[in-house]
């Protein structure tokens, strides 16, 4: 278990964004948060590097080209079914199609744009609620 300096579990977090420009900036961000990020702008190799119960999080976008994040989501949970997985998306419809999909997993959707801030309060929120959920 990592600890940040003042002694807290730092939460681990895998965040896959086909853009560049974003995933450094929310990488960066989060980690200024005492998140620590494994950034991946290639979903296959962010799955091919996937290890079970590694990470607290994982933040998917969901329009990527060579996987969209649901895809990799599924391909995810087949090897962690408890993995908690949040959707960044600017796409509203992807929410609603997201629950209809994953109805019986905990998952988060957050809309793009988002400052770090709300971005980095979702997932400790999300994290903190799932914690007294029963696996």
């Amino acid at each position: 278990m990592l600890k940040n300096a003042e002694g807290h579990h730092k939460h681990r977090i895998m965040f896959v964004d086909d853009e560049i420009d974003i995933l450094d900036v929310v990488a960066r961000g989060l980690e200024s948060f005492g998140f620590e990020v494994h950034a991946f702008s290639n979903p296959l190799k962010a799955l091919s590097l996937f290890r079970l119960r590694y990470y607290d999080a994982i933040i998917l976008d969901i329009r990527m080209p060579e996987m969209s994040g649901f895809e990799l989501a599924r391909k995810i949970w087949q090897i962690d079914s408890n993995s908690t997985i949040c959707f960044f998306s600017a796409f509203e419809g992807y929410e609603n199609e997201a629950l209809k999909i994953f109805f019986n997993k905990h998952l988060c959707f957050v809309k793009k744009p988002s400052s770090i801030g709300e971005l980095a309060r979702h997932i400790t929120s999300h994290l903190s609620s799932e914690a007294t959920l029963p696996h």
